[in-house]
């Protein structure tokens, strides 16, 4: 659900990797002379690797480069699209099921629950099997699940296909992220990851809207059937247009592409016949190890610490947002309409926040880098290579101004409960504005968030129904701020932390790399 203004990662194992605070290497061959694909296997052939330029980082131009950015985009609105539309119709569902708000609030929680474990196999089908077929299989499950959706006449059956629906729409952004890392340099990547970002933020900040109108005048099955609709566009895009890109696969786009990965425009405009066979080397197989690796990073202490700290502000961030239908109809007596236009404050807030917040980022970066260059002194015109950099103390760019804007959450959220009382619309909306710009400022730092907030949301609905929202708000600010001192200790022993794990997970490589050269 989290808006990201820094590039997200290219695939789910990277996400943790990015968690970790370890900088993935950059391609060191961004050169950029349009060379056939005929003269770079001549190249390999002769031996002349000396004698000609490097090949192009990826032979596709900017502009084919800008079209599968703009698909991937579009498939990547799903899922925050997928979660917020569905807001304002809560109170017409459960007045069609016949049951309470608060017990359609549940499916939220499976949507939250769905959408964090999902990845973790999605992610690594996307860097085995590749970013089309894993595309393809995400939208199959999500068109199938909203066609339940759009049938269900039960409470139950709207949880299940509620979950599904998350299984189907929760990849969709890191595999995504992957085809852009799979096709563009460093140079470009930053425009290309603002569009992307751009596009993905539209669900988090319309999509309330849309629903608030679809729920008014067509009834909430339709919201499915409208999302079965784009889906189902969106499908025909990607089966027609978009190429796999998985270097492994697809190289640097000078592979010939076959079957799955083979779109079904080359059909009718094939591509150049100078395009190099691939070698039958077996693809990577998905295995139960692929898909429990990624996860060990969870317990990481410094993985661990900005998760545990992230869930706490992704939790008390999505009981603002679902717990909106609810609050503002009993006090404000909203239709379905206008409660989908309160929304807009909070996706205001998200945008908001994962744009200028993206460039705080850099400015503190750049900041803490000049001060690594003085104390290291290192020039100004040497480039660093970040990979080797271990002592670089990456942790304090990301935290060096997270005290005014966890000190802003905590204000805002305290006052937003009592905010409601007193029967001043735009005051509750202006603290959902600040609290969503602040959480989204904190999931910079916090990529995989939801999938320890879950267990947390039942919890807080229940809090607010017993006790108001006043006082519920003002404990969920009071809990966020007790958590404030293990950002404290990332601050001090995060760099510590991730070179003893950097460490580790190189003298585990050598040995296994010796086991291999015994058993030969």
């Amino acid at each position: 659900m989290g808006s990201i203004a820094r590039p997200p990662p290219a695939s789910h194992a990277a996400t943790f990797l990015a968690l970790t605070n370890e900088p993935l290497e950059e391609p060191k061959s961004i050169a950029q002379e349009q060379l056939r694909p005929r003269d770079i296997k001549s190249r390999v052939y002769n031996g002349l690797d000396k004698a000609l330029p490097e090949p192009p980082y990826h032979v596709f131009t900017l502009a084919k480069k800008k079209q599968l950015v703009y698909i991937v985009s579009l498939a990547g609105l799903f899922s925050p699209l997928s979660s917020n539309i569905y807001f304002p119709a809560l109170g017409q569902i459960a007045t069609d099921l016949k049951t309470s708000i608060s017990l359609i609030s549940l499916t939220i929680t499976v949507y939250m629950v769905v959408q964090g474990l999902a990845p973790s196999f999605w992610g690594p089908l996307s860097d085995t099997q590749g970013r089309r077929i894993t595309f393809i299989g995400t939208f199959a499950v999500y068109l199938l699940a909203n066609v339940g959706l759009g049938f269900s006449n039960s409470f139950a059956a709207l949880m299940v296909f509620r979950g599904i629906q998350a299984a189907g729409s929760a990849a969709t952004i890191s595999v995504g992220a992957g085809v852009i890392g799979d096709i563009t340099t460093a140079r470009e990547r930053g425009g290309l990851i603002g569009v992307f970002g751009g596009i993905r933020m539209m669900g988090q900040s319309i999509g309330p809207v849309f629903g608030g109108i679809i729920t008014q005048f067509l009834g909430f099955r339709s919201i499915f059937w409208f999302l079965f609709g784009l889906g189902f566009i969106t499908l025909l895009l990607i089966l027609l247009l978009l190429p796999e890109t998985l270097r492994s696969i697809a190289g640097n786009g000078t592979l010939r592409l076959a079957g799955v990965h083979r779109p079904l425009i080359y059909t009718f405009s094939p591509p150049s016949d100078a395009l190099i066979d691939r070698d039958p080397t077996p693809k990577k197989k998905l295995t139960l190890s692929s898909v429990v690796a990624p996860l060990k990073f969870l317990f990481e202490k410094d993985v661990f610490i900005t998760l545990f700290f992230g869930s706490i502000v992704y939790t008390v961030w999505s009981m603002v947002a679902s717990s909106t239908t609810s609050l503002f109809q009993s006090r404000f007596h909203l239709n379905d309409l206008q409660i989908g236009l309160a929304f807009l404050p909070n996706g205001a807030g998200c945008v908001a926040g994962s744009y200028l917040t993206g460039s705080l980022m850099d400015h503190d970066y750049r900041v803490i880098e000049s001060q690594y260059r003085t104390s290291k002194n290192i020039p100004e015109d040497t480039k660093l290579n970040k990979k080797d950099l271990v002592d670089f103390p990456i942790e304090k760019s990301r935290l060096r101004n997270i005290w005014w804007i966890v000190s802003i959450f905590i204000v805002a959220t305290a006052g937003y409960g009592f905010s409601l009382n007193l029967n001043l619309i735009a005051l509750p909306l202006i603290l959902q504005f600040v609290i969503a710009y602040t959480a989204t400022a904190v999931f910079s730092l916090n990529t995989s968030a939801s999938a320890t907030a879950v267990n947390n949301l039942m919890r807080c609905s229940i809090v607010i129904n017993r006790v108001g929202a006043g006082v519920a708000f003002l404990v969920f600010a009071v809990v966020t701020a007790g958590a404030c001192p293990l950002l404290v200790v990332e601050w001090f022993y995060g760099e510590g932390w991730r070179w003893e794990r950097r460490e580790r997970l190189k003298a585990e490589e050598r040995i296994e790399n010796a086991e291999v050269v015994t058993w030969k």
